[in-house]
């Protein structure tokens, strides 16, 4: 009995001290009394709910399982082993709360992933706000930095706009959706506004501010009204959407083309239903869309 509370004593009292390393930070630390094989492991958590915490991820679930490398003793192992969370899974950071059946955490890797149902919502703020809502098959949490990303039948609500992928990543700092793998972001329709669809090869939408840039064979249907281009910066907020690079758009009722001039571009108003080609340069600001430390 006095080994086996040592040994305890001895993985809870090394943890603050690797915490200081950058390596320290992906450690985990699981509250509550375990039973196993405490010097090579796996140890069994279990609680109502059992708590655990990596960095500013606190996690509950029904049931946790602590394992190390096999051949390794689980005292030596820190920063290398894993642990399975079953049952009602919880993670929160921040304004982010996600759930799922389960989640795989790695020390190694500092990555959370969690399957099953795998749901996220982002809180916003202020209390007049959206929350963002994220669905996936599979949800993988980082460590090192606020960052999710989704992958498998991902969906994306936020407010009035609903967005499909196969993979988005999602930026808590920043507060910003990126979303790849045949994305598309509806806008829905209201009062007279029709519905807005804008699909491309890559969409960024700051979930805060409520506008987008998508690039990559850009397309934008409203009614009868369809546009394309190379990029598009649309701000949801002032209903306007500014495409640029070979812009060219075309109602299929009236037969209408409006093609924007080879210097210039095309102005999409989304609340009125018009089309107009400027002959100026227009430059969207995509510094606004970068990733936390993208280049």
């Amino acid at each position: 009995m006095k080994k086996t509370t040592s040994l305890l004593a001895l993985l809870a009292l090394t943890a603050p001290v690797l915490a200081q390393t950058d390596a320290g930070k992906r450690l985990i630390t699981i509250e509550g009394a375990p039973r196993g094989d405490v010097r090579n492991g796996p140890l069994t958590f279990t609680g109502n709910p059992v708590k655990a915490r990596v960095s500013t991820l606190n996690i509950e679930a029904s049931q946790a399982v602590l394992a190390a490398p096999k051949g390794t003793a689980l005292i030596e192992a820190k920063g290398k082993r894993t642990t399975d969370f079953t049952g009602n899974v919880k993670v929160v950071r921040g304004r982010l709360t996600a759930t799922g059946n389960a989640l795989v955490y790695s020390e190694a890797t500092g990555q959370g992933v969690l399957n099953g149902s795998a749901s996220a919502t982002f809180t916003p703020d202020k209390t007049d706000g959206d929350t963002v809502t994220i669905k996936a098959a599979q949800m993988s949490l980082d460590v090192d930095n606020d960052r999710s990303t989704s992958t498998g039948g991902v969906t994306l609500s936020n407010g009035v706009q609903n967005g499909k992928a196969d993979k988005l990543v999602f930026d808590e700092q920043r507060e910003l959706a990126l979303l790849t793998g045949s994305p598309s972001l509806t806008r829905a329709a209201k009062a007279n506004q029709k519905e807005l669809i804008i699909t491309g090869q890559e969409v960024r939408a700051l979930t805060k501010t409520k506008t987008l840039y998508v690039r990559g064979g850009v397309k934008l249907v409203q009614g009868t009204t369809t546009t394309t281009g190379d990029a598009v910066y649309y701000d949801d907020r002032k209903n306007v959407a500014y495409v640029v690079g070979n812009a060219v758009s075309v109602d299929s009722k009236s037969k209408v083309t409006v093609k924007a001039p080879a210097s210039g571009y095309l102005e999409q108003r989304t609340d009125l239903a018009r089309v107009r080609a400027l002959n100026a340069a227009y430059k969207i600001p995509t510094d606004q869309f970068k990733l936390t430390g993208e280049k």
